[in-house]
Protein backbone atom coordinates (compact mmCIF):
# COMPACT_ATOMS: atom_id res chain seq x y z
CA UNK A 1 0.00 0.00 0.00
CA UNK A 2 1.44 3.36 -0.75
CA UNK A 3 1.82 5.74 1.98
CA UNK A 4 0.87 9.05 0.97
CA UNK A 5 2.05 12.11 2.56
CA UNK A 6 -1.28 12.99 3.96
CA UNK A 7 -1.34 9.09 5.89
CA UNK A 8 2.34 9.52 6.93
CA UNK A 9 1.44 12.94 8.84
CA UNK A 10 -1.61 11.15 10.33
CA UNK A 11 0.75 7.81 11.33
CA UNK A 12 3.16 10.38 13.13
CA UNK A 13 0.14 12.15 14.82
CA UNK A 14 -0.97 8.99 16.09
CA UNK A 15 2.58 7.86 17.56
CA UNK A 16 2.95 10.78 19.22
CA UNK A 17 -0.62 10.55 20.86
CA UNK A 18 0.36 6.44 22.60
CA UNK A 19 4.08 7.74 23.02
CA UNK A 20 2.95 9.44 26.17
CA UNK A 21 1.06 6.14 27.53
CA UNK A 22 3.17 4.20 26.86
CA UNK A 23 6.65 5.64 28.00
CA UNK A 24 6.21 8.06 30.80
CA UNK A 25 8.56 10.12 32.26
CA UNK A 26 9.49 9.15 36.02
CA UNK A 27 7.81 10.06 38.07
CA UNK A 28 4.56 9.44 37.02
CA UNK A 29 2.81 8.78 40.33
CA UNK A 30 3.61 8.56 44.31
CA UNK A 31 6.93 7.62 45.35
CA UNK A 32 6.93 5.66 48.83
CA UNK A 33 9.78 5.37 51.16
CA UNK A 34 10.06 2.79 53.75
CA UNK A 35 11.50 3.20 57.13
CA UNK A 36 12.24 -0.30 58.42
CA UNK A 37 11.48 1.32 62.36
CA UNK A 38 8.39 2.84 64.20
CA UNK A 39 7.70 6.27 63.92
CA UNK A 40 9.64 9.18 65.87
CA UNK A 41 12.94 7.69 65.94
CA UNK A 42 15.99 9.63 63.93
CA UNK A 43 15.76 6.97 60.55
CA UNK A 44 12.10 8.09 60.48
CA UNK A 45 12.66 11.92 61.13
CA UNK A 46 15.44 11.64 58.50
CA UNK A 47 12.88 9.68 55.91
CA UNK A 48 10.38 12.86 56.13
CA UNK A 49 12.78 15.56 56.36
CA UNK A 50 14.09 14.48 52.96
CA UNK A 51 10.43 13.78 51.52
CA UNK A 52 9.42 17.24 52.00
CA UNK A 53 12.01 18.83 49.09
CA UNK A 54 11.57 15.62 46.82
CA UNK A 55 7.97 16.26 46.95
CA UNK A 56 8.49 19.78 45.63
CA UNK A 57 11.11 18.59 43.50
CA UNK A 58 9.80 15.57 41.37
CA UNK A 59 6.65 16.94 41.14
CA UNK A 60 4.96 14.02 42.69
CA UNK A 61 3.64 12.64 46.13
CA UNK A 62 6.40 11.17 48.35
CA UNK A 63 5.23 9.35 51.43
CA UNK A 64 7.21 7.97 54.25
CA UNK A 65 5.65 4.47 55.38
CA UNK A 66 7.06 2.71 58.68
CA UNK A 67 7.21 -1.36 58.40
CA UNK A 68 9.63 -2.20 61.46
CA UNK A 69 10.57 -5.50 62.26
CA UNK A 70 13.98 -7.67 62.81
CA UNK A 71 16.10 -4.90 63.29
CA UNK A 72 14.97 -2.64 60.24
CA UNK A 73 14.99 -5.79 58.13
CA UNK A 74 11.68 -6.49 57.32
CA UNK A 75 11.35 -3.03 55.35
CA UNK A 76 14.33 -3.89 53.82
CA UNK A 77 13.20 -7.15 52.54
CA UNK A 78 9.88 -5.31 50.95
CA UNK A 79 11.92 -3.20 49.15
CA UNK A 80 14.35 -5.64 47.76
CA UNK A 81 11.49 -7.62 46.48
CA UNK A 82 9.50 -5.11 44.76
CA UNK A 83 9.34 -4.02 41.31
CA UNK A 84 12.50 -1.82 40.10
CA UNK A 85 10.98 0.93 39.05
CA UNK A 86 11.94 4.05 41.62
CA UNK A 87 8.44 4.08 43.20
CA UNK A 88 9.37 1.63 46.13
CA UNK A 89 12.62 3.02 47.96
CA UNK A 90 14.34 1.82 51.56
CA UNK A 91 15.47 4.25 53.85
CA UNK A 92 18.50 2.38 54.35
CA UNK A 93 21.07 3.21 57.09
CA UNK A 94 24.28 1.98 59.17
CA UNK A 95 21.70 -0.75 60.70
CA UNK A 96 21.87 -2.29 57.05
CA UNK A 97 25.51 -2.65 57.15
CA UNK A 98 25.82 -4.06 60.24
CA UNK A 99 22.91 -6.38 60.06
CA UNK A 100 24.73 -8.68 56.84
CA UNK A 101 26.65 -9.72 59.28
CA UNK A 102 24.38 -10.14 63.13
CA UNK A 103 21.82 -11.64 60.79
CA UNK A 104 23.17 -14.58 59.34
CA UNK A 105 19.81 -16.01 57.67
CA UNK A 106 18.68 -12.83 55.88
CA UNK A 107 17.09 -13.75 52.82
CA UNK A 108 18.32 -10.98 50.63
CA UNK A 109 21.85 -9.75 50.33
CA UNK A 110 21.86 -5.79 51.07
CA UNK A 111 24.99 -5.34 48.43
CA UNK A 112 24.12 -7.62 45.94
CA UNK A 113 20.28 -6.96 46.35
CA UNK A 114 19.64 -3.04 46.30
CA UNK A 115 20.94 -0.25 44.43
CA UNK A 116 22.63 2.78 46.07
CA UNK A 117 20.50 5.84 45.44
CA UNK A 118 21.80 8.58 47.34
CA UNK A 119 23.10 9.05 50.58
CA UNK A 120 21.49 11.78 52.88
CA UNK A 121 22.99 12.82 56.16
CA UNK A 122 25.53 11.34 58.77
CA UNK A 123 27.01 12.41 61.87
CA UNK A 124 28.61 10.88 64.99
CA UNK A 125 27.10 9.17 68.17
CA UNK A 126 28.39 10.32 72.04
CA UNK A 127 30.07 8.61 74.29
CA UNK A 128 28.48 9.78 77.24
CA UNK A 129 27.99 9.28 80.99
CA UNK A 130 26.05 10.26 84.04
CA UNK A 131 27.42 13.18 85.82
CA UNK A 132 28.53 11.31 89.25
CA UNK A 133 31.05 8.84 86.65
CA UNK A 134 34.23 9.26 88.30
CA UNK A 135 36.25 9.57 84.93
CA UNK A 136 36.23 12.58 83.32
CA UNK A 137 37.71 12.22 80.21
CA UNK A 138 37.96 8.94 77.59
CA UNK A 139 41.78 8.18 79.05
CA UNK A 140 40.52 8.23 82.40
CA UNK A 141 37.20 6.06 81.71
CA UNK A 142 39.53 3.20 79.56
CA UNK A 143 41.74 3.25 83.03
CA UNK A 144 38.93 3.21 85.34
CA UNK A 145 37.38 0.39 83.44
CA UNK A 146 40.69 -1.71 83.00
CA UNK A 147 40.76 -1.78 87.04
CA UNK A 148 37.63 -3.16 87.01
CA UNK A 149 37.16 -5.32 84.03
CA UNK A 150 33.23 -6.55 83.15
CA UNK A 151 32.16 -4.28 85.55
CA UNK A 152 31.34 -1.20 84.13
CA UNK A 153 27.77 -1.52 82.28
CA UNK A 154 27.49 -0.30 78.62
CA UNK A 155 24.02 -0.05 77.75
CA UNK A 156 22.60 0.14 74.12
CA UNK A 157 19.06 0.25 72.42
CA UNK A 158 19.37 -3.51 71.45
CA UNK A 159 21.65 -6.32 70.46
CA UNK A 160 23.10 -5.33 66.81
CA UNK A 161 22.11 -1.72 66.98
CA UNK A 162 24.39 1.09 66.18
CA UNK A 163 24.43 2.19 70.09
CA UNK A 164 25.71 -1.51 70.42
CA UNK A 165 27.77 -2.19 68.11
CA UNK A 166 29.59 0.93 68.37
CA UNK A 167 30.73 0.51 71.66
CA UNK A 168 31.66 -3.27 70.83
CA UNK A 169 34.29 -1.16 68.43
CA UNK A 170 35.22 0.82 71.24
CA UNK A 171 35.98 -2.08 73.32
CA UNK A 172 38.04 -3.70 70.38
CA UNK A 173 39.87 -0.55 70.06
CA UNK A 174 40.40 0.54 73.10
CA UNK A 175 41.09 -3.19 75.04
CA UNK A 176 38.47 -2.65 77.42
CA UNK A 177 35.91 -5.31 79.25
CA UNK A 178 32.91 -3.40 79.53
CA UNK A 179 29.72 -5.86 80.31
CA UNK A 180 27.07 -4.79 77.87
CA UNK A 181 23.10 -4.25 78.28
CA UNK A 182 21.10 -4.84 76.38
CA UNK A 183 17.30 -2.62 76.41
CA UNK A 184 14.11 -2.60 73.84
CA UNK A 185 14.66 0.81 72.87
CA UNK A 186 17.26 3.92 73.01
CA UNK A 187 14.41 5.77 75.04
CA UNK A 188 14.64 3.55 78.32
CA UNK A 189 18.27 3.18 78.10
CA UNK A 190 19.33 6.47 78.10
CA UNK A 191 16.07 7.15 81.06
CA UNK A 192 18.77 4.75 83.24
CA UNK A 193 21.76 6.31 82.29
CA UNK A 194 20.47 9.84 83.42
CA UNK A 195 19.25 7.99 87.15
CA UNK A 196 23.20 6.32 87.46
CA UNK A 197 21.76 2.91 86.95
CA UNK A 198 24.28 2.18 84.19
CA UNK A 199 27.50 4.10 83.64
CA UNK A 200 28.43 4.71 79.81
CA UNK A 201 26.04 4.59 76.21
CA UNK A 202 26.94 5.21 72.76
CA UNK A 203 24.01 7.36 72.29
CA UNK A 204 22.35 8.76 69.24
CA UNK A 205 23.36 12.43 69.42
CA UNK A 206 19.97 13.80 68.91
CA UNK A 207 18.21 11.76 71.25
CA UNK A 208 20.93 12.46 73.88
CA UNK A 209 21.80 16.32 73.38
CA UNK A 210 19.60 17.45 75.11
CA UNK A 211 20.16 15.51 78.90
CA UNK A 212 23.40 16.98 78.05
CA UNK A 213 22.87 20.45 77.21
CA UNK A 214 20.74 20.11 80.08
CA UNK A 215 23.75 18.25 82.83
CA UNK A 216 21.99 15.50 82.98
CA UNK A 217 25.01 13.29 81.18
CA UNK A 218 28.31 14.39 80.74
CA UNK A 219 30.21 13.84 76.95
CA UNK A 220 33.23 12.56 76.99
CA UNK A 221 33.77 12.34 73.77
CA UNK A 222 31.98 12.16 69.61
CA UNK A 223 32.47 9.70 67.75
CA UNK A 224 33.03 10.94 64.19
CA UNK A 225 36.24 12.01 63.05
CA UNK A 226 35.94 15.63 63.67
CA UNK A 227 34.56 17.87 66.81
CA UNK A 228 30.50 17.61 66.11
CA UNK A 229 29.35 21.29 65.57
CA UNK A 230 26.50 20.87 68.20
CA UNK A 231 29.36 19.64 70.87
CA UNK A 232 32.33 21.37 69.73
CA UNK A 233 34.02 21.52 72.79
CA UNK A 234 33.67 17.94 73.40
CA UNK A 235 36.78 16.03 71.82
CA UNK A 236 36.59 12.57 69.43
CA UNK A 237 37.18 9.30 70.86
CA UNK A 238 40.15 9.32 68.29
CA UNK A 239 41.91 11.79 69.94
CA UNK A 240 42.78 8.97 72.88
CA UNK A 241 42.22 5.62 70.86
CA UNK A 242 43.71 6.63 67.32
CA UNK A 243 41.82 4.69 64.28
CA UNK A 244 38.36 5.09 65.66
CA UNK A 245 35.79 6.26 64.12
CA UNK A 246 31.86 5.57 64.41
CA UNK A 247 28.86 7.23 62.93
CA UNK A 248 25.28 6.85 62.19
CA UNK A 249 24.02 7.33 58.12
CA UNK A 250 21.10 7.55 56.06
CA UNK A 251 20.44 7.64 52.82
CA UNK A 252 17.82 6.30 50.27
CA UNK A 253 18.41 2.27 48.14
CA UNK A 254 16.01 1.24 45.67
CA UNK A 255 16.18 -2.91 43.77
CA UNK A 256 19.09 -3.59 42.31
CA UNK A 257 17.77 -3.33 38.58
CA UNK A 258 15.87 0.01 38.46
CA UNK A 259 17.01 1.79 35.55
CA UNK A 260 19.82 3.53 35.86
CA UNK A 261 18.15 6.88 34.74
CA UNK A 262 15.47 6.59 37.35
CA UNK A 263 18.33 6.79 39.81
CA UNK A 264 20.01 9.24 38.50
CA UNK A 265 17.12 11.22 38.25
CA UNK A 266 16.50 10.62 42.14
CA UNK A 267 20.05 11.38 43.16
CA UNK A 268 20.29 14.82 41.57
CA UNK A 269 17.03 15.70 43.20
CA UNK A 270 18.47 14.57 46.98
CA UNK A 271 21.86 16.26 46.29
CA UNK A 272 19.87 19.40 45.50
CA UNK A 273 17.67 19.42 48.51
CA UNK A 274 20.27 18.66 50.30
CA UNK A 275 22.47 22.09 49.13
CA UNK A 276 19.54 24.01 50.29
CA UNK A 277 20.70 25.97 53.22
CA UNK A 278 16.85 24.99 55.20
CA UNK A 279 17.56 21.43 55.08
CA UNK A 280 21.24 21.56 55.14
CA UNK A 281 19.96 23.53 58.70
CA UNK A 282 17.85 21.13 60.28
CA UNK A 283 20.26 18.70 59.69
CA UNK A 284 22.60 20.45 61.86
CA UNK A 285 19.52 20.65 64.62
CA UNK A 286 20.02 16.65 64.49
CA UNK A 287 23.88 16.97 65.57
CA UNK A 288 24.44 15.51 61.71
CA UNK A 289 25.93 17.29 58.18
CA UNK A 290 24.25 16.75 54.94
CA UNK A 291 25.84 13.84 53.08
CA UNK A 292 25.30 14.01 49.35
CA UNK A 293 27.48 11.57 47.34
CA UNK A 294 26.65 10.15 43.68
CA UNK A 295 25.48 6.46 43.61
CA UNK A 296 28.88 5.08 42.62
CA UNK A 297 30.31 6.75 45.65
CA UNK A 298 27.51 5.48 47.67
CA UNK A 299 27.68 1.67 46.50
CA UNK A 300 31.69 1.79 47.48
CA UNK A 301 30.91 3.84 51.40
CA UNK A 302 28.07 1.03 52.08
CA UNK A 303 30.71 -2.11 50.81
CA UNK A 304 32.90 -0.63 52.99
CA UNK A 305 30.77 0.46 56.05
CA UNK A 306 29.60 -3.54 55.50
CA UNK A 307 33.21 -4.89 55.76
CA UNK A 308 33.74 -2.57 58.97
CA UNK A 309 31.05 -4.05 61.12
CA UNK A 310 31.26 -7.58 59.95
CA UNK A 311 34.40 -6.96 61.98
CA UNK A 312 32.93 -5.63 64.57
CA UNK A 313 30.28 -8.16 64.86
CA UNK A 314 33.11 -10.84 64.84
CA UNK A 315 35.19 -9.51 67.80
CA UNK A 316 31.71 -8.64 69.80
CA UNK A 317 30.62 -12.50 69.10
CA UNK A 318 26.85 -10.80 69.36
CA UNK A 319 23.86 -12.72 68.22
CA UNK A 320 20.24 -12.28 67.63
CA UNK A 321 18.06 -12.09 70.15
Amino acid sequence: MKLTRRRLLLLAAGATAIAPRTAQAYPSRAVRIIVGFPAGGIGDITARLIAEPLRERLGQSVMVENRPGAGGNAGTEAVARSPADGYMLILSGTNNASNATFYPNLKFNFVRDLASVGSIMRGPLVMAVHPAFPAQTVAEFIAYAKQRPGKVNMVSSGNGTSTHLTGELFRMKAGVALQHVPYRGEAPALADLVAGQVQVMFANLPSAIGHIRGGALRALAVTGAARSPALPDVPTVADTVPGYEATAWFGLSAPKQTPADVIARLNREINASLADPRLAGRIADLGAAPFPQGPEAFDAFVAAETEKWAQVVAFSGARTE
